[in-house]
């Protein structure tokens, strides 16, 4: 058996995955919370017009949001505030058990984008857990984001193909090698 397979040295698999996930989540929140830095102070109130970037199909548009996603639910601030704490604290929950790769870098993404978005709605004017977020990656047609939103979309998606493909969090093993095994286990009893 390898090192990273359960039973054989799972303990050491499940660090390394946990501090993959611990990685990935601090670049994301690092690189979310140096561009919304790095936007506030150059282009906030500074750039009447957006930056192209590609164009008009991504620009850089700086706004407040203090609702979720395409600016809905600007009165529920607290309530996603509440629900960015409850995702931080079950991810970090779910990584002690966690032995895949590909999950740790779902859940890393999630985990960082999350608690980029915390960071805006407990430290961003108002403040105490009504802080709008800032946003500033225009998509033409589509919504103004942030590289935490980009995170979280990114992760979310991984996580759907990942459960579609039969991966797991806690199971590191192919999902045709695990469906082999349990069949072995069901037919030897």
């Amino acid at each position: 058996m390898k090192r990273s397979e359960p039973g054989a040295g799972g303990a050491p698999a499940a660090r390394r995955r946990v501090r993959v996930l611990w990685l990935v989540a601090a670049v994301a929140y690092a690189l979310d919370l140096g561009s919304k830095v790095a936007v506030v102070a150059r282009l906030e109130g500074r750039a009447p017009v957006p930056v192209p970037v590609l164009g008009s199909w991504l620009e850089l548009r700086v706004q407040r949001n203090p609702g979720a996603a395409f600016g809905m639910g600007g009165a529920s601030t607290i309530v996603f505030t509440l629900i960015a704490l409850a995702v931080a604290l079950v991810i970090v929950r779910v990584s002690r058990r966690l032995t895949s790769t590909p999950w740790a870098v779902a859940l890393g993404l999630l985990l960082g984008g999350a608690v980029g978005n915390l960071t805006d709605r407990l430290f961003r004017s108002p403040g105490g857990m009504r802080g709008a977020v800032v946003d500033f990656v225009a998509v033409r047609d589509f919504s103004v984001m942030n590289l935490a939103d980009w995170a979280i979309t990114c992760g979310g998606v991984l996580i759907v193909v990942l459960s579609f493909g039969g991966h797991e969090p806690g199971d590191a093993r192919p999902p045709r090698e695990r469906a082999g095994r349990r069949r072995a286990a069901h037919l030897s009893r």
